[in-house]
């Protein structure tokens, strides 16, 4: 499980592309954040690339999902097909801002949370994975995910 949190660790931290916007506010209330974080919705098209791109989400490393083009999908983490139906639009949003809230253990990446974060490389210190436009687009593109 160590090497392949260290592999899954060592992939984001090499990823290309990385938002370069300060993380905006959000809140949280309860298991989800309700509010959009840039007050429009996604585009799920966009949202689709971002997830099926080994460049910008990365998340086919540990995911699987409906992308029969894509090869060699993860194992790890559950599939994202019915997303859309297993989890509304804010409980999606927190779990992508940060999965970590809702479970200290997990080896998904906490792709908009900049603070409390270890061997961060000093380029990218401050700076979250992911735009709150990439979340968005990336919700977009899950919500329609009902299997």
């Amino acid at each position: 499980m160590r090497i392949t949190l260290a592999l899954l660790l060592l992939a984001i931290a090499g990823a290309p592309a990385r938002a370069q916007e300060a993380p905006r506010p959000y809140t949280i209330s309860g298991d989800a954040i309700v509010s959009s974080l840039t007050g429009q919705p996604g585009d799920a098209q966009r949202g689709r690339a971002i997830v099926a791109s080994r460049q910008v989400g990365l998340c086919l490393l540990c995911h699987s999902g409906p992308f029969p083009e894509e090869r060699f999908q993860g194992t790890l983490a559950p599939s994202l097909s019915g997303a859309g139906s297993r989890w509304s639009e804010g409980q999606l949003r927190l779990r992508i801002v940060d999965a970590g809230r809702l479970n200290p253990d997990t080896i998904m990446p906490p792709y908009y949370r900049t603070e409390g974060l270890e061997r961060v490389a000093k380029a990218f210190a401050g700076k979250p994975i992911l735009s709150a436009g990439q979340i968005e687009d990336v919700i977009a593109f899950l919500v329609t995910l009902k299997e």
